[in-house]
């Protein structure tokens, strides 16, 4: 085989990993955004934070329940500072009411919030989601 013929050869490899592996990460990113991960019906839970994190690409808390700890995504960065939720908007420690929707895997600990109340302050993250009931 000539040289020109390898090189060729492994351009094309190259070329069909890369779009292999950019397919996969396109995926995986598509596979968690949207809501159809989550359940329908919205629930509450109330919880104590154990942290809190504020950046892309969703900012988040880890609170303890009664059911255990839970991971509560937030909206997306601009979401949630819109809803007026930015750093010291919480502390560790405080007691958050979250609205939201619960992973469809029954066994997976996270809710998608549509709101989280703290010290009787309601941030709504996605405001024309929030069903009363």
């Amino acid at each position: 085989m000539a040289h020109y013929e390898v090189v060729m050869m492994i351009r094309k490899a190259w070329t069909l990993a890369a779009g292999l592996a950019a397919t996969v990460l396109i995926s995986s990113a598509f596979a968690h955004h949207g809501w159809d991960w989550a359940q329908d019906e919205q629930t509450e839970m109330t919880g104590t934070i154990t942290s809190i994190y504020i950046g892309p690409p969703h900012p988040r808390l880890e609170i303890t329940t009664e059911d255990g700890p839970w991971l509560v995504e937030l909206g997306n960065p601009s979401r949630t500072q819109n809803a007026g939720f930015v750093e010291g908007s919480a502390a560790l420690g405080d007691v958050v009411l979250i609205r939201g929707h619960r992973s469809a895997e029954n066994s997976e600990k996270l809710i998608k919030a549509v709101r989280a109340t703290i010290d009787g302050l309601q941030y709504d993250f996605y405001p024309d989601l929030i069903r009363e009931d």
